[in-house]
């Protein structure tokens, strides 16, 4: 019993000695050498738990060159003075602070969403393939550029609408459509006066920059606030609130979408805002596209002088030491070329430029003072119990004239007040060799009539040809006591009531002579 015990225990120690020598055998042992040197046996086998594996160390790189310990510190430059000056000096920028081209100003302003559509390609090829009428539309829309975008920007809306005078009259005040739409912002009769701008003989306010600008801002104003889409507010301005509103409910009931491009519309209103559009990326970046935009400065072209007399065109031209043709320009709603006065004096478009030398040389001159030398009318204001007939006896002019003149029906009656573009007696109506083609007045176009003729089943307008003259429709000569230079023909004063009921059957300007 004893043997086996001894003989379990030496068993035991032998198995415990095995297992300590293999533990030892697969352990490193940490020693000082370095670690590029292999390492030295002792050919001893200890008992001792070796040590703790130490991740290795990466030596320091060294500088090229030099030998560790021997480097020079490196010197430090010396701080340079530096004086600053006016120009030096590092101004903020203040982006409150307009652009001096109206161009980029139009360009910040852009607030529309961009429209996706085949038509709008198109319009652009249209237009860059016409490059001389591209730039004489914005040469013309210089001068009112910067006004229509100073009223967008009080109402705050989108700039884009500053091009829309492009798409509807290329920037033509006096541009005039089929549909009898005028101006500008290209106003239907009815329109036009649903906003009040007044039209009749002597003015159409259509073409008025300052008061049709206003009408059509407040208008595409009303219609966007209406829809609550700047696509068909655009249509509805073209096409007619109404027609749009009736597509939009067409579209809604047959589930299909209410945008732009999915309703059926007219051709000109389908093409009405790629028209738009393609202005727009014109000019959003015109170098794209090979175009050279001609800088137009970002300050007023015009001037309202509201206290001018009346006057006709010509005058305000000398006064102001302008052409006759730039004050057409910025006065285009009157048809007669005289600047007549209301409330407050004179509706008078002025460059600002000229407006100093024109209230200069106004004060020093009478407006009803003779016609100077070469003009061929003179304007004269009606005093209390004055009548036509007092215009016709002063100047020795005609009634029928003097009415043909000023854009009158043989039926209105003038009384005191009025002011009257005042004719030369001698001079033609058509001012056929007065002056040069810039200084002669533009009067009204006679309209031509029409008839309703049905033809293939359908009412059309046919022009109606102007009556052949005959010998009964021959200009008759006055009676020569009738002709006299010194006292005019009593016959003439007769008031307009009356001789209205006598019209003239002459051709030419002349009266049928009355009979005694």
């Amino acid at each position: 019993m004893r043997f086996s015990l001894v003989s379990l225990l030496r068993r035991t120690c032998i198995a415990l000695s095995a297992a300590t020598l293999a533990g030892c055998a697969t352990t490193n042992v940490v020693s000082d050498h370095r670690a590029d040197e292999p390492p030295v046996s002792t050919g001893a086998v200890t008992s001792e738990r070796p040590a703790a594996r130490r991740p290795a160390v990466a030596p320091r790189p060294g500088t090229p060159g030099v030998k560790p310990g021997k480097a020079e510190p490196i010197a430090f430059p010396e701080p340079t003075e530096v004086v600053e000056g006016v120009a030096d000096s590092i101004k903020p920028i203040d982006l409150t602070i307009p652009p001096d081209d109206l161009w980029e100003r139009i360009r910040k302003g852009f607030g529309m969403a961009d429209l996706d559509h085949p038509l709008v390609a198109e319009h652009q090829a249209w237009y860059l393939n016409r490059p001389d009428y591209f730039r004489r539309m914005t040469e013309r829309g210089r001068r009112y550029m910067f006004h229509i975008v100073e009223e967008i920007e009080k109402r705050g809306l989108p700039t884009e609408l500053a091009l829309l005078p492009m798409v509807e009259s290329a920037y033509n005040p006096e541009a005039l459509s089929v549909a009898k739409a005028s101006g500008l912002w290209q106003f239907i009769p009815s329109t036009g006066k649903l906003y009040g701008l007044e039209q009749n003989a002597q003015r159409d306010d259509r073409r008025d920059i300052v008061a049709s600008t206003a009408a059509a801002l407040e208008y595409l104003q009303k219609i966007y606030e209406m829809h609550g889409d700047w696509h068909l507010a655009l249509a509805s301005y073209n096409w007619g609130e109404g027609a749009v509103g009736r597509a939009v409910m067409r579209n809604q009931a047959a589930g299909m979408p209410t945008d732009y491009a999915s309703l059926n519309m007219p051709a000109e209103t389908r093409h009405y805002v790629p028209k738009l559009q393609a202005l727009k990326n014109i000019i959003a970046q015109p170098e794209l596209f090979g175009i050279e935009l001609d800088a137009v400065e970002n300050k007023p072209y015009f001037t309202l002088v509201a206290e001018a007399p009346a006057m006709d065109l010509a005058t305000a031209a000398r006064l102001a030491d302008v052409p006759v043709a730039e004050i057409k320009a910025l006065n285009p709603q009157h048809k007669r070329p005289v600047i007549r006065a209301g409330e407050g004096g004179a509706q008078l478009v002025l460059p600002s430029h000229a407006v100093d030398t024109f209230m200069a040389n106004l004060n020093s001159n009478d407006a009803d003072a003779p016609a100077p030398a070469g003009t061929s009318w003179r304007t004269y204001t009606l005093g209390p119990k004055e009548t036509l007939a007092t215009v016709i006896r002063r100047f020795g002019v005609t009634e029928w004239r003097l009415r043909r003149f000023n854009g009158l029906p043989p039926t209105a009656r003038i009384g005191p007040g009025s002011t009257l573009l005042v004719p030369d007696e001698n001079s033609p109506l058509a001012f056929d060799g007065v002056g040069s083609a810039e200084e002669v007045p533009r009067l009204g176009v006679d309209k031509p009539k029409y008839k309703r003729v049905k033809r293939n089943g359908r009412w059309v307008n046919v022009p109606v040809a102007a009556p052949a003259p005959t010998k009964a429709t021959k200009p008759a000569s006055a009676p020569k006591k009738a002709i006299k230079p010194a006292a005019p023909n009593r016959k003439a004063s007769v008031p307009a009531r009356k001789s209205a009921a006598k019209p003239a059957a002459a051709k030419g300007g002349i009266p049928a002579p009355q009979k005694k």
